[in-house]
C-alpha cells in the first residue's frame, strides 16, 4: 500500500473509531455527566493506545499541507507572471500603435 493510501486508511480508521465511541456514549441511557466522563476516558485511552499512529498521521497531514501550499504558491506565481506579461504585451502594442499614428500625422500639412 502506498504511503498516501496508508495515511488515508489510518485517518479513516481513527475517524471511525472516534465516531463510534462518541455515538455509543451519546446514545447510552446514562446521565450526561457520566456520559461525558466515559467519553473523556475513552478519548484518553484511544490517544494513549494510538499515540504513535496519531503523531505519524499528523506529521503526514502537515507534510501534505506544506506540499499543497508550495504547489499553490508556485501556480499563483506562474499566473501572476503570465498576467504581467500579457499587460506588458498590451502596453507595448498600444505604445506602438500610438507611435505609428503620431508618425502618420506628423508631416501631414
Amino acid at each position: 500500500m502506498s504511503k498516501n493510501k496508508t495515511f488515508m486508511f489510518s485517518m479513516g480508521l481513527i475517524a471511525g473509531v472516534v465516531g463510534g465511541i462518541v455515538a455509543g456514549v451519546l446514545y447510552a441511557p446514562k446521565p450526561g455527566e457520566e456520559s461525558r466522563k466515559e467519553l473523556a476516558d475513552a478519548a484518553c485511552d484511544l490517544y494513549e493506545k494510538h499515540a504513535p499512529q496519531i503523531a505519524e498521521a499528523k506529521k503526514q497531514a502537515l507534510e501534505s499541507v506544506d506540499l499543497m501550499k508550495y504547489k499553490m504558491e508556485r501556480q499563483f506565481r506562474k499566473l501572476n507572471n503570465s498576467v504581467k506579461s500579457k499587460k506588458m504585451q498590451k502596453a507595448k502594442e498600444l505604445e506602438d500603435s500610438e507611435a505609428h499614428t503620431n508618425n502618420d500625422n506628423e508631416f501631414d500639412y
